[in-house]
C-alpha cells in the first residue's frame, strides 16, 4: 500500500471556497468534491476541459485505493465524482496541475446504502453484483435498446424507464453522443463539450440507476463518428477521461462503438481505447463493443470483459459460447415489429420470442429491441409500444429465470427434441421450439416437472414427480413452443441458504485441433489462390456419420497476413458464399488463413484450417 506520510486525517484541507465534500455519502451512490477556479486559473487555462488536470486517490476503510479523474463542469467549477464501495471512513488526496490543489487531502464517512453494488463478471459466463465479494448477489442481465437515450423527450424517457423497470428490465443501452451526424448537442468541437447536454445526461443516468437499471453506454455510433469528432489520439483520450470522470461513479457498462467493423484499423483503435478505459475506470465496469456479428475477434486483446453479439445465427452463438470464457450479451438477435416483421432484423413477435429462447439456450443474455423504440435513433414512439407483446414475453422470461440458478446454467447436450441449459443434478431447462416428444438424460434424482408457456408466462406443474436418469415426456399442447423445467426445488432453496455463489467449477472445453480426430474437412475452396474481387464458394464435407455428427454446426472465419485486423466471421453452415471484407486486406499479395470450426450434437468443438494466397 502506498504511504501518504501521515497517520490520520482529521480535517478537510481544501480552500474555504470549496463545497463541503461528499455530504451524507452512501455506498454505491455518487458523491462529489467540488472546487472553484480562481480568475488566475481561468487566465492560465481559458479552456479548462482541454488543459486542467485533476484526480483524487481515494483510500477505503479496507485500505484499497481508487484513482478517480475529475472534470470541468462549466464556469469556474471542477468536480470529482466518486461512489464509495464500503461503509466507513474514506481518505483522499488530490493531484493536479493547479499548484494550490495538488497534494491537498481530506476525508469523509460513508454509510451503507444497502445497494448490491455494480455489475461485474462472475462464474465465467455470468454476472453478479460486487458489494459482497464472499456471497455476491447474482445479476440476471435483461436489456433494452433506446439509441436516443440522451435526447429523447424527457417525459417519454421517464415513461420508458418506469415501464421497463416494472417489466424486469435492468439494462438500457443507448448512444452517449447521439446519432452519427447529429453530435452537435454533445460537442461543438473536439475540445468543446456542451455542458448542459451532459448535465441532462447525468440526470438521466441517475434516474435509470434509481430504478435499478444499468446504463449500457455506447461511446460512439457509426460510421466513424469517433474519429470524425475526435481526430487525434489526445482528443480521444481526453474524451474517454471525461466520460469516466462523469459516469464511472454510476452504474454503467461501456460499449465502445456501435459496430467496430465500420472503422478503419478498428482492432488497433479499440485496443488503445479499451486499454485506456481499463486504466482510467477505478470500478472496472464491464467493457465491450458493439458489432455487426460478434466482438469475439477482439477478445484476444485482453481489454474486454464480455462479448457482444448481434446475430440470430445459431451456429455462431453456440460455438463462440464454447470458445470463450466470457459472458455473452446478444444486442440484435431480432427487433420486434408487431406489424409482422419486415426488412433486415425486423421480425414478428413469434419469431422474436423463438430467437430469444434459442439465444438463451446458447448461453447468451438478451437485449430487447422494438422496431419503433430501439431500431432507429429517432426520438419518437407511441407509448403504447412499451407494452408490445415481445416486451411482455421478455418479462415472462425474466420471471422464469429469476426462479432458477441462472448464474450456474450452461448449455446442455444430452437431450432430444429441444435445446437445453442445465446445472446437472439440480435443474434442467429445455426449450421446444417445435413442440413434440422430448428426452433428457439426467442425474438419477427426484425432480419436479414444470411446463412453462413463454407466450403467456403460465407455469404448469405436473402432478407426478420424476425420478430416474432418462426423462421422457411431451408438452401440454402441440400448437406452440414450450419450455420444460425439471427442478429440485428443495435442493435449490438449501443451496441458497448454505452454499456459496458457485456450487461447482465451470470447465472450459478444449477445442480439438488434431486433423485425424476432426470428423469433417474443407472441400471448397479447393484452389490455392483466391481473387479478392470474386465471390468465394465454401463447403464442408462430413467424413464420419455418427449420432454425434448428424446435426453439425459450422462457423467459417478468416485472418489475413500481413495485417492486424484479427479474424472476421465469413460465413456459417456447411456451405455458402463469402466475400472478403476490405478491412481484412491491407495490401496484396497476402495470405488468408481460413479456419472452420464445427460443433457436434454433444457440444464438442473441432477446428481445421487451410491457407490460400490472395491475388487481385
Amino acid at each position: 500500500m502506498r504511504s501518504w506520510g501521515i497517520a490520520t486525517l482529521a480535517v478537510v484541507l481544501i480552500p474555504a471556497r470549496a463545497a463541503e465534500p461528499c455530504q451524507n455519502a452512501q455506498t454505491y451512490r455518487p458523491c462529489e468534491l467540488r472546487f472553484e477556479l480562481d480568475p488566475s486559473d481561468l487566465q492560465t487555462h481559458p479552456n479548462p476541459y482541454a488543459s486542467i488536470e485533476l484526480e483524487a486517490e481515494f483510500r477505503s476503510p479496507g485500505m484499497k485505493t481508487y484513482l478517480m479523474p475529475g472534470f470541468w463542469d462549466g464556469d469556474r467549477s471542477l468536480v470529482i465524482r466518486f461512489s464509495p464501495t464500503r461503509a466507513g471512513r474514506w481518505d483522499y488526496r488530490l493531484r493536479s496541475n493547479l499548484a494550490r490543489l495538488n497534494g491537498l487531502m481530506g476525508s469523509f464517512v460513508a454509510s451503507d446504502s444497502g445497494s448490491p453494488g455494480f455489475v461485474r463478471v462472475a462464474n465465467v459466463h455470468h454476472w453478479a453484483y460486487d458489494a459482497d465479494p464472499i456471497r455476491p448477489k447474482p445479476h440476471l442481465w435483461m436489456g433494452d435498446t433506446c439509441y436516443a437515450l440522451a435526447v429523447l423527450d424527457r417525459g417519454l424517457f421517464e415513461q420508458l424507464v418506469q415501464t421497463r423497470a416494472s417489466q424486469g428490465f435492468n439494462h438500457i443501452r443507448g448512444y452517449l453522443l447521439g446519432q452519427a451526424g447529429n453530435e452537435v448537442p454533445a460537442y461543438q468541437g473536439a475540445q468543446q463539450p456542451n455542458l448542459e447536454y451532459f448535465r441532462e445526461l447525468d440526470s438521466r443516468i441517475r434516474f435509470l440507476n434509481d430504478k435499478g437499471i444499468t446504463a449500457d453506454l455506447i461511446l460512439a455510433s457509426d460510421p466513424g463518428q469517433l474519429i470524425r469528432l475526435f481526430p487525434t489520439w489526445s482528443d480521444r483520450a481526453r474524451y474517454l477521461r471525461y466520460v469516466v470522470a462523469r459516469y464511472a461513479a454510476m452504474n454503467v457498462t461501456w460499449q465502445l462503438v456501435e459496430a467496430y467493423e465500420d472503422y478503419a484499423g478498428a482492432r488497433n483503435l479499440l485496443r488503445e481505447l479499451g486499454q485506456l478505459l481499463r486504466k482510467l475506470d477505478p470500478y472496472q465496469h464491464p467493457r465491450s463493443t458493439g458489432t455487426k456479428a460478434s466482438s469475439g475477434p477482439l477478445a484476444g486483446d485482453e481489454w474486454m470483459d464480455y462479448l457482444v453479439h448481434r446475430t440470430a445465427d445459431d451456429a455462431l452463438q453456440a460455438i463462440e459460447h464454447q470458445l470463450y470464457g466470457l459472458p455473452q450479451v446478444n444486442i440484435g438477435f431480432g427487433c420486434e415489429d408487431p406489424s409482422g416483421g419486415g426488412a433486415g432484423q425486423r421480425v414478428s413477435t413469434d419469431d422474436f420470442r423463438k430467437r430469444l429462447w434459442t439465444a438463451t439456450m446458447n448461453g447468451q443474455y438478451p437485449t430487447y429491441c422494438h422496431a419503433r423504440i430501439g431500431a432507429q435513433a429517432s426520438s419518437s414512439f407511441d407509448p403504447s409500444d412499451l407494452q408490445a407483446p415481445g416486451a411482455q414475453q421478455m418479462s415472462h422470461w425474466f420471471k422464469f429465470f429469476s426462479n432458477t440458478r441462472h448464474w450456474e446454467l450452461e448449455p446442455y447436450f444430452d437431450v432430444e427434441g429441444g435445446r437445453a441449459l442445465a446445472l446437472p443434478g439440480v435443474e434442467y431447462i429445455v426449450y421446444l421450439e417445435t413442440p413434440g416428444p422430448v428426452e433428457v438424460v439426467t442425474e438419477k434424482k427426484s425432480y419436479r416437472v414444470y411446463w412453462f408457456n413463454p407466450i403467456t408466462g403460465e407455469l404448469i406443474r405436473e402432478k407426478r414427480e420424476y425420478r430416474g436418469a432418462h426423462f421422457t415426456g411431451k408438452p401440454p399442447t402441440l400448437t406452440q413452443d414450450w419450455v420444460l423445467h425439471l427442478s429440485r426445488d428443495e435442493q435449490k432453496r438449501s443451496m441458497l441458504e448454505r452454499w456459496y455463489f458457485e456450487s461447482r467449477p465451470v470447465l472450459l472445453q478444449e477445442v480439438e485441433f488434431d486433423p485425424s480426430r476432426v470428423p469433417y474437412q474443407i472441400e471448397e475452396p479447393s484452389q490455392a489462390e483466391l481473387r479478392v474481387s470474386e465471390l468465394v464458394q465454401y463447403r464442408a464435407k462430413l467424413l464420419r456419420e455418427t449420432r454425434a455428427t448428424r446435426a453439425m454446426r459450422y462457423v467459417w472465419v478468416g485472418e489475413v497476413t500481413p495485417g492486424d485486423a484479427g479474424y472476421y466471421v465469413l460465413g456459417t453452415g456447411p456451405e455458402g458464399q463469402f466475400t472478403l471484407p476490405k478491412q481484412l486486406i491491407p495490401s496484396l499479395p497476402a495470405t488468408l488463413t481460413l479456419r472452420l470450426f464445427g460443433m457436434n450434437t454433444l457440444g464438442k468443438v473441432y477446428s481445421i484450417s487451410r491457407v490460400y494466397r490472395l491475388v487481385p
